[in-house]
């Protein structure tokens, strides 16, 4: 399942990014990252999530990936990491945690 489905399918609305920094200094209801270890680009996922907990600490991150297993110490604070397949359950009940609310 892909995961702008799973996010729309726990009732929260979405936004594709091939680069989260425009849409990120831009907007200011985004409250989650959920991004992919491996991504084309010259930043993989962890640095992405570096770099979003070092300029937007509020912003809750979620991991993913099929293939690598970060190591604890790269992942920032408070970042959630899951192994592919996804349980769109798990991952809607983990959004809710790190959001904080109920989807409107």
């Amino acid at each position: 399942m892909r995961a702008v489905d799973m996010v729309e399918d726990a009732g929260y609305s979405s936004v594709e990014a091939v680069d989260a920094d425009p849409i990120l200094e831009s907007r200011s209801d985004i409250e989650l990252v959920f991004t992919d270890i491996q991504m084309p680009g010259s930043m993989d996922g962890v640095k992405l999530a570096q770099t979003v907990h070092r300029r937007w600490p509020s912003i809750g991150i979620i991991l993913v990936s099929g293939q690598l297993k970060p190591e604890s110490i790269d992942i920032p604070a408070d970042s959630r990491f899951f192994g592919k397949p996804l349980e769109a359950n798990e991952m809607a009940a983990e959004m809710r945690t790190m959001v904080g609310r109920n989807p409107q």
